[in-house]
């Protein structure tokens, strides 16, 4: 009886699993790791430097997207207009700029694969070798 459940439950696991959200950065980054504080601060555009110095290119699908979402909601915590608050405050300020926004995963991976100290996520699937996983601590 319990089986067959297991065994129906089992695709949508592994479903499950493609559809994690991740984040990804440059291949150069020397970064394996960032703490949710520190990831963030980046994506608040509050820290603009990587840990060892280098800029920080922070790229973000639309507020819309609903990737953007998850990655705002479980990896940072915070929903996705508080984010776009925060970059529309430090436009306006003067104080800093809003992170670039990609229309979608595949522009977001040839984006980050292709720009020097670049961040940004993506659900699993659409991962290929151009750029690297960053776990968060």
């Amino acid at each position: 009886m319990l089986l067959p459940l297991l065994v129906a439950l089992l695709p949508l696991s592994a479903h499950a699993a493609e559809r994690q959200v991740v984040l990804i950065a440059h291949p150069q980054v020397t970064n394996a790791a960032l703490t949710r504080d520190t990831t963030r601060a980046i994506f608040a555009m509050r820290q603009r430097s990587w840990p060892d110095g280098q800029a920080v290119r922070v790229f973000v699908l639309p507020n819309n997207h609903p990737v953007h979402a998850r990655f705002a909601k479980e990896r940072l915590t915070v929903y996705p207009h508080q984010l776009q608050l925060a970059w529309d405050r430090m436009v306006f300020s003067g104080t800093g700029q809003a992170p670039s926004q990609v229309g979608s995963q595949i522009e977001m991976l040839e984006r980050v694969a292709t720009t020097p100290g670049a961040l940004g996520y993506l659900e699993r699937e659409y991962l290929d070798d151009r750029v690297q996983v960053i776990t968060m601590e």
